[in-house]
């Protein structure tokens, strides 16, 4: 099977700090990785090369495309690069207003998103809305509300919404639940759970919260000071943990 993504030797420094370095991995489809690690140990700058959002100081970035095959998103044109992450990219915020425009409403969030790849038909961009907000278990009556109003559980669930009504393959997500109270982390977790499964959706999850890829992940990767020091199974490294660092991390949760 061809892998979806094949990230390779991803580096990126600031001046004398490394923010990850000789990163390397395959993403299949369907599949979910999870990336853990303290605060500054270059996950989330790794994810950030990935998306194209960080420009790597060396590496390749290989993602399957529908209709070229394998192509280098590193090297690819901007334009290029910006039609790939409102098709078959998307990438969910910790903080929802980072990936909302707050002052438009919730169907105007999912439907820009729909009229960028070429969506025209304005009862039926806002059909789509409707049922997207329901199936994020937002009331199809606030289609109208602007973000502003919501709970930020609701916010973050506006901003899946948002990002899925194209159909992505691939989901880039940094810390999706946090900042979220215990109950309201468990009704997004269980959603998010629900949607990758029924969409069959590939997903990179960077997070410090080892329940969010315990319940997610298929596979884990352990960052330290811009390394992976371990990688594998979910369960079998939150199970077992090898290397001392991820013996910490792990210990450090059953301690709380």
């Amino acid at each position: 099977m061809t892998p979806l993504l094949s990230v390779r030797g991803i580096t990126k420094r600031y001046g004398t700090h490394i923010g990850c370095a000789d990163v390397s991995f395959d993403l299949y489809p369907g599949e979910v990785m999870g990336i853990v690690g303290e605060s500054g140990s270059g996950k989330s700058t790794l994810l950030n090369c990935m998306a194209g959002q960080l420009v790597p100081d060396a590496g390749e970035v290989v993602f399957d495309t529908r209709a070229n095959g394998p192509q280098n998103t590193v090297t690819m044109s901007e334009p290029e690069r910006r039609m790939l992450s409102r098709t078959d990219w998307a990438f969910v915020h910790q903080h929802a207003c980072d990936g909302l425009r707050m002052g438009i409403s919730a169907g105007g969030n999912v439907g820009e998103r729909l009229m960028a790849v070429g969506e025209r038909h304005y009862g039926d961009i806002r059909g789509d809305a409707k049922d997207w907000l329901q199936r994020v278990e937002i009331d199809a009556a606030r289609v109208d509300d602007r973000p502003t109003t919501f709970s930020g559980g609701m916010q973050q669930r506006l901003q899946i919404a948002r990002n899925l009504v194209t159909g992505p393959r691939l989901v880039f997500m940094d810390e999706p639940t946090g900042g979220l109270d215990v109950s309201v982390q468990a009704r997004l977790l269980d959603l998010l759970r629900g949607l990758v499964r029924d969409m069959n959706l590939s997903a990179i999850i960077v997070t410090h919260d080892l329940a969010v890829v315990r319940l997610l992940a298929d596979r884990l990767m352990v960052m330290k000071s811009g390394r992976v020091v371990e990688a594998g199974l979910t369960d079998q490294i939150l199970d077992d943990p090898q290397h001392a660092y991820s013996q910490l991390l792990v210990s450090s949760v059953l301690q709380v």
